[in-house]
């Protein structure tokens, strides 16, 4: 990686591909001796990421998130320039004198609504939306993100339905209701969800949207089937699962549209090994280890790489009114095969592709 004065990104050679300093907008980094196995994997490819706060405890007050965002720099290899940009965990109880005091810190970035029960560590999350009003008004007033995992948790909603059925019962009326406000629908994996945010035409005074997507690299590369190849395959199980064909291509649709509203977010969630080939695994896929290769492979499937640089480098940061990143990334044409296993604190973890070969790879101090 270099340090280079901003320019358009090498997309003469079929051989290297070399990118803006790319940015991750959805990331989980966990902590104490998990956080410093994973970062490494993620500061080596990206210059910032937001830091999702579901911890235990969650990370609800400004002084926990400082606290992690300094645990997170002191775990950091000694070269590395990589920023945290670190995001508080709403409440029931969430306040606007909270949200105000966030702001102000400079330091957090973003406020995520999980709905209780909703995926990993969402215990402590929002049981009913009104509650938040007030809290979201102040995020509205100051200009702070609101970052939605987009799932109803009625068990009666097929689980396989439940980012649809939360945009039709919740986020239309959010919207309505705060229209100012700006909102990232993250990781979304359905056709709705597309359609929804292209169909959104509101921006801000600087022109940047109000409503914004991530895109994951592994809903754009797999659908439902991968979960069952073969048997079953814990390591391809997520919340929001993986969709239906259809569904994974209206996201390649769109991620290699050049549409500025949908960006880069790994949702890359470590697990030990155990604990996703158990009786009752936890939902995330590791990402962090080959985060570009697979996005490599995904806008590639669409003759797409010249959007890569767009959708990676430039379209999150603006969104979220951060500079250009002003280094580079260089990945090589090449065929390698993703590692088993990598250490993972005290066990091992499975990175998404373990085993498999891939045809792109980031050149490691270029």
């Amino acid at each position: 990686m270099s340090a280079l004065p901003f320019s358009p990104p090498d997309m003469t050679s079929n051989s290297t591909l070399t990118l803006t300093r790319p940015d991750d907008f959805h990331l989980h980094l966990r902590d104490g001796a998990a956080m410093r196995d994973a970062l490494p994997w993620t500061a080596r490819q990206f210059a910032r990421a937001i830091v999702m706060p579901n911890l235990k405890p969650p990370v609800v007050h400004l002084r926990q998130a400082l606290d992690y965002r300094a645990r997170i720099v002191a775990a950091l290899p000694e070269d590395s320039d990589f920023t945290p940009l670190m995001t508080l965990y709403l409440t029931d109880d969430t306040t606007p004198a909270m949200v105000t005091e966030a702001k102000n810190s400079g330091v957090v970035h973003a406020f995520k609504l999980y709905p209780a029960g909703a995926t990993t560590n969402s215990d402590s999350g929002v049981t009913e939306l009104k509650r938040i009003y007030p809290a979201l008004d102040a995020m509205q007033q100051v200009g702070m993100p609101l970052l939605i995992h987009g799932e109803v948790t009625d068990p009666e909603v097929d689980v396989f339905d439940r980012e649809a059925v939360f945009i039709e019962r919740h986020l239309i009326a959010l919207r309505r209701a705060f229209p100012e406000l700006k909102i990232v629908l993250e990781h979304i994996t359905t056709a709705q969800a597309a359609a929804f945010i292209q169909e959104a035409h509101d921006r801000d005074a600087q022109g940047a949207p109000l409503l914004a997507a991530t895109l994951t690299a592994h809903h754009l590369l797999h659908n439902r089937n991968a979960m069952f190849k073969g048997g079953m395959r814990p390591h391809y199980y997520c919340l929001p699962v993986l969709k239906r064909e259809t569904h994974r291509q209206a996201l390649l649709d769109v991620a290699t549209s050049g549409d500025d509203r949908f960006f880069l977010g790994t949702d890359s969630a470590p697990h030990a090994r155990n604990t996703k080939e158990t009786a009752c695994g936890c939902a995330g896929c590791f990402t962090a280890a080959n985060a570009l290769e697979l996005y490599c492979a995904a806008f590639e499937q669409r003759n797409a790489l010249h959007r890569l640089d767009d959708f990676a480098s430039r379209f999150g940061a603006a969104f979220y009114g951060l500079p250009r990143n002003t280094g580079s990334i260089t990945l090589e044409r090449r065929s390698w095969q993703v590692p088993d296993t990598l250490p993972y604190a005290d066990a091992d973890i499975v990175p998404l592709h373990a085993g498999e070969a891939m045809e792109w790879q980031v050149q490691v101090g270029v």
